[in-house]
């Protein structure tokens, strides 16, 4: 029910009154109203209605003023700074109408009512009646104020909201928008506090907000109130969740979990001072996760029912009642990035560097800019900024955007995904590299620097000016082909990027890569931490492995949510994990490995792959292995999982690595589990049947099997010549070993780059009846359309 024409409670608001509350405000009124049936808690509240802003204007015969200052900006006569200025002083000068501010107070009063609280505590949110609309949705253009309490504090935080529509970088926002001063106006919303000063809050997206994938829930948290996630003062925890998976309670979708630092929290300011105060966290704090698994999955149940009801990927904040532990949504608004993203065409980015990498950070988008930098501390110093210069900052907040959208890329100390820079550069598609910790002391003013976003999670930032490449990918030319193509992937963060490929799957998931990017230690010396000598070492491994039970679990899960990352970007495609085949010289460069690991003469042929499985010295490591993928398979639910034995050097080997295996719960068949072995020895070719009889499918790994049978270092410069692809000896191997396959009735592919660098060679592949072949991401294209040609296509 309107209590007047000023004033609506939340709960008679639907989202199609954005002309009369703002996107912020209905969209709230939207979800209180019609999603109680789903166990998503809204805190109560009350919005002013644009009749209450034009009503305070024209009471203060503040319209001509508004009209006059923004007419000489556009004609040059004033700057923007001086105009705001104007404006913003004479609406806070202003008297509120007698009706607006006794509707305000009675809202006040009801809603103590409703609290139970004498005088509560609320938060105070500007909605513009043009902001948050599925095509114009920067963050955070007009003013929150928090934890406002009592009567005259909330009539003066709601004309400082009215101010705020006329801050430079609101002015800013609608220029850029198009929209007009007399097209918009200004609602207040009233909502009552969660208290997350004494427990969590944070961002939350219903897609991956680098890449658009429509099959992630990104979290970001911190402790406290939620602006500092906003506005990227702290770097959040970030967790990642796989949302096909949330409607099975049998399963753990929570693919990705990375703990910030969160150095700081915002909290309840004391009696006499500010309302909100900046506090250091305790050491607890730091080292531990805001939210625990079940409450994760609790929150993207959460986003996938709000995207589910509103139809399109959606921007929301949360936040946890330190109190009550209950989790609310505080504001959920469209998401107007990626969204928009057709996805008919993406960019890849390549980077040659110009010099060593100087500082490194979660990169935004996949892009990468080169340039000189702009070092500006404060927002103070903004008008200092070099059009085209690299951003660099420890943060921004919204004043900083009128000079974002005039930088080549930005770098900031702080900050995660969901932080201020990263979403205004996504929208304003810039590469940014954000909470690096130190760029703005190990960077300086006016260096030449390159930016680059193509390498993943992790983006970088290099000294001088390097290459950058782009490749344009039409989706709408990828042939179709009877012949499977797959990728070969080794990092998981950089997984997502390919999405929208057309893939038969992952023919090839390095599990070493994981073990050395994730892990980075050990797992002997995570077994054995006490006979980890050099105490440097011990220190780094105690610091990786904190807040996990032993260093078995720190192995387990990290490598489990790792491979869930891979596989739940083509579920329910087959991706096919190839167990680990580090070198003993690899193996020893892990964190603690040198104590474990033995002297090689020729380590390329040596204790590597299927040898290590079942043997004494490695048997308990190997376990650990089983034990994520069983986990990865059967508790995570990605039974779309392979796993692949490398270097296996005979059946008998087979035989003693599939009983270990067994042993540890990976039994071939039970749960569908299909093993594969790699082709890449003469052996594995030559008792291919006898292979087959152990194995589900065979991949053929092309450049240890031409090293292999032509006796040939693949890495000898003196030998480059020798080591061919297409020698008559290595492609009777290839035929034969594809021949002896099918006549088993066995899948065979091969993993290489050969059929994207030769044309002839993937005919060859096509002529043999190869089943699928797998290459790196970035060559999918020309070998699918050279496999289109040897088709016949």
């Amino acid at each position: 029910m309107i209590v007047s024409k000023q004033l609506i409670w939340y709960e008679n608001l639907r989202r199609g009154d954005v002309d009369i509350v703002g996107g912020k405000n209905a969209s709230l009124g939207e979800m209180i109203s019609t999603l109680k049936a789903e166990n998503i808690r809204v805190p109560q509240g009350f919005a002013t209605t644009s009749d209450a802003y034009r009503g305070y204007i024209s009471q203060n015969g503040l319209g001509e003023l508004i009209s006059d200052r923004m007419g000489a900006l556009k004609a040059g006569r004033t700057t923007l700074h001086e105009a705001g200025s104007a404006i913003r002083t004479a609406i806070a000068a202003g008297e509120w109408p007698e009706e607006t501010a006794k509707a305000i107070r009675a809202a006040y009063q009801e809603l103590a009512t409703r609290s139970g609280r004498e005088m509560p505590s609320v938060a105070v949110r500007s909605s513009a009646t043009a902001e948050d609309l599925p095509d114009a949705s920067f963050a955070g253009q007009q003013e929150t104020f928090l934890n406002v309490t009592g009567e005259d504090a909330l009539l003066e935080a709601c004309r400082r909201c009215y101010a705020s529509l006329f801050t430079d970088r609101a002015i800013t926002y609608r220029q850029v928008q198009g929209f007009g001063e007399k097209e918009i106006a200004l609602s207040v919303g009233v909502q009552l506090m969660v208290r997350s000063d004494i427990g969590s809050s944070g961002v939350m997206f219903s897609i991956d907000t680098e890449t658009g994938c429509d099959r992630f829930v990104l979290i970001n948290g911190a402790w406290g109130l939620g602006e500092n996630v906003v506005q990227g003062a702290v770097d959040p925890d970030e967790f990642q969740v796989f949302k096909p998976f949330l409607d099975d309670t049998k399963k753990l979708p929570i693919v990705a979990k990375k703990r910030g630092a969160k150095e700081i929290k915002m909290i309840y300011g004391r009696s006499g001072e500010a309302a909100t105060r900046n506090v250091p966290t305790s050491l607890a704090e730091r080292e531990s996760f805001t939210l625990s698994d079940a409450e994760i999955v609790e929150l993207a149940r959460y986003a996938k029912t709000i995207e589910a009801h509103y139809g399109m990927p959606m921007d929301m904040e949360w936040a946890k009642d330190g109190e009550t532990g209950e989790l609310f949504i505080v504001q959920a608004r469209p998401e107007t990035v990626q969204s928009r993203d057709t996805g008919a065409v993406f960019h890849s980015y390549s980077v040659e560097p110009a010099g060593k990498q100087l500082v490194e950070g979660l990169s935004v988008g996949n892009a990468a800019a080169a340039g000189r930098i702009c070092m500006i501390h404060s927002a103070a110093d903004i008008d200092r900024f070099v059009d085209g210069s690299v951003l660099v900052t420890s943060t921004t907040d919204p004043d900083w955007v009128p000079i974002m959208k005039r930088a080549a890329a930005i770098v900031t100390d702080h900050g995660g995904r969901t932080s201020h820079a990263a979403i205004v550069s996504r929208e304003l598609g810039l590469p940014a590299v954000v909470g690096t910790g130190n760029a703005t002391k190990l960077l300086h003013d006016k260096q030449d620097v390159t930016v680059s976003c193509a390498g993943g999670e992790i983006g970088a930032v290099f000294d001088g000016v390097g290459k950058i490449e782009v490749l344009d990918i039409s989706l709408a030319d990828v042939p179709k082909t009877r012949t499977g193509v797959m990728l070969n992937i080794a990092d998981p963060s950089a997984t997502v990027r390919w999405w929208r490929l057309p893939v038969d799957g992952v023919g090839l998931a390095r599990m070493e890569f994981l073990v050395s990017n994730e892990i980075k230690v050990h797992p002997l010396a995570l077994l054995n931490p006490d006979k980890v000598v050099d105490r440097e070492e011990r220190d780094a491994i105690a610091r990786l492995t904190y807040g996990y039970e032993h260093g078995r679990a720190y192995f387990t899960e990290r490598l489990a949510m790792g491979l869930a990352r891979i596989a739940a970007v083509w579920y329910p495609k087959p991706v096919i994990v190839r167990l680990s085949d580090f070198k003993s010289n690899e193996y020893a460069d892990l964190l603690g490995g040198r104590q474990f690991e033995p002297q090689e003469e020729n380590p390329m042929i040596g204790l590597r792959g299927a040898a290590r499985y079942y043997s004494d010295f490695y048997r308990d490591a190997f376990a650990l292995e089983c034990v994520a993928l069983k986990r990865l398979r059967e508790d995570m639910g990605f039974t779309n999982v392979i796993a692949m034995v490398p270097f296996c050097r005979s059946p008998e080997e087979a035989d003693k690595v599939i009983e270990v295996m067994a042993a540890h719960g990976l039994k071939r068949g039970d749960a569908g589990l299909e093993l594969y072995v790699m082709t890449e020895i003469p052996s594995n070719v030559i008792r291919a049947a006898e292979f087959a009889e152990r194995f589900d499918g065979f991949s053929i790994g092309s450049n240890d099997l031409t090293q292999l049978t032509l006796g040939v270092d693949r890495d000898s410069e003196a030998l480059a010549d020798v080591f061919r692809e297409r020698d008559p000896a290595v492609l009777w191997m290839i035929e034969t070993a594809i021949t002896r396959a099918h006549e088993a009735d066995r899948k065979i592919g091969l993993c290489g780059q050969a059929p994207s660098n030769d044309p002839e060679f993937a005919r060859l592949l096509v002529d043999a009846g190869i089943d699928t072949i797998s290459v790196a991401p970035d060559s999918f294209l020309d070998v699918k359309r050279n496999v289109a040609l040897a088709e016949g296509g």
